[in-house]
């Protein structure tokens, strides 16, 4: 044990004007009062009393230099003290308190120092909660962010390669056809107007495609963010785009949902149908939207020739390729969670489920909080 005779270094620099404490007890109620006053400058702790070695805080004391003794009459014997706190449950040493008088010298202890720590030992748990809680919506507002960027980026990504594969390349074929209509127009009037014919209607899908793409971007009314009526529009574009028949049926009132939810609600179901265009072989997709007061479900099934789902799940790199993770981070990111079922020769299945609150009471703490 460290001697009293003369004050170590301690981790923090206290004020001239520092109350200096003397504690009796390192047990949990000591241990509470140093973590508090660690960080005070205006308390300098100068001595702690405890008689067991293992108890937690004589450790602490040492991590922080604070000098420690098993017999408490040496802190009482100090010249630099104005404060003796007894958190150490002893009878005894209660007693023998009571009976110290010094000029300048305040005793605390009994039910006094009890309530003083407890109290400090309800704020630190409370501060740690904060923090706790704190760092957990830290790493989601992290999470958020990073898996917006993602989602972002790859959205980018494929609208780019929908204009390159398709627009761009009509566009060309257009262009193409024009310097033939050119060439004809002298040579064989009869040829050129038939080309000129020929090039016209590839100029009409051309449009149909740009529309598409600006549809793609915007895909939702933005005048009064209606998802029924943008989902209806995007499954008639598809199934002219990719021939594959869908059943859309939907439950429900779309105005409970936020303009937020409605958006990535509809890049799920856009993804969903992208993959079932690329990988499922399917002629039928059938797209079931229900809207509760407190869940939002969207189940979308194919009759393709699914795959085996526990072998991609093994194998993270075919997430991608079957568009898993975009499906899954996108639910996650309103909140919700999504599963995928599929075997070979039986289709597949996506479940995607977002819990949600009533509108009103949603309404009513949003402006509580303002």
């Amino acid at each position: 044990m460290k001697r009293l005779q003369s004050q170590q270094v301690r981790r923090k620099t206290a004020s001239p004007g520092a109350t200096n404490v003397a504690m009796i007890g390192a047990g949990r109620g000591g241990t509470a009062l140093m973590e508090i006053f660690a960080d005070d400058p205006l308390v300098q702790i100068v001595g702690v009393a405890e008689i067991d070695p293992q108890a937690p805080g004589v450790s602490l004391a040492e991590q922080l230099s604070i000098p420690v003794t098993r017999d408490y009459r040496q802190l009482l014997s100090m010249e630099r003290v104005d404060l003796i706190i007894d958190v150490s449950g002893n009878a005894e040493v209660w007693q023998s308190l009571q009976d110290f008088h010094r000029m300048g010298v305040t005793v605390i202890g009994g039910a006094s120092a009890k309530f003083m720590w407890e109290l400090i030992e309800a704020r630190i748990r409370a501060t740690a909660e904060i923090e706790k809680t704190l760092n957990k919506y830290q790493s989601l507002y992290r999470l958020y962010v990073k898996e917006t960027g993602a989602v972002v980026t790859e959205e980018r990504t494929r609208i780019a390669c929908e204009i390159h594969d398709g627009l761009v390349q009509s566009l060309a074929g257009v262009n193409f056809k024009l310097d033939l209509c050119q060439q004809l127009v002298r040579k064989n009037p009869k040829a050129g107007l038939a080309t000129i014919k020929e090039t016209k209607a590839q100029l009409k899908l051309a449009i149909q495609e740009a529309r598409q793409v600006i549809f793609n971007l915007r895909p939702l009314h933005y005048d009064k963010m209606e998802l029924i009526p943008g989902l209806m529009n995007y499954f008639k574009s598809y199934e002219t785009k990719t021939h594959i028949a869908t059943n859309f049926t939907v439950t429900g009132d779309e105005q409970t949902l936020f303009p937020r939810t409605k958006v990535f609600l509809f890049r799920i179901i856009q993804e969903v149908l992208s993959n079932v265009e690329k990988h499922a072989k399917a002629d039928r997709v059938a797209i079931q939207l229900e809207i509760d007061l407190d869940m939002l479900r969207i189940t979308i099934t194919d009759n393709g020739v699914g795959f085996n789902m526990e072998a991609v799940l093994r194998d993270p790199e075919k997430w991608d390729h079957f568009g898993i993770k975009g499906i899954l981070e996108r639910a996650r990111l309103v909140g919700g969670e999504g599963r995928i079922e599929s075997k070979k020769g039986h289709g597949t299945k996506v479940i995607v489920e977002v819990p949600l609150v009533d509108r009103k009471k949603r309404e009513d703490e949003s402006h509580g909080e303002n």
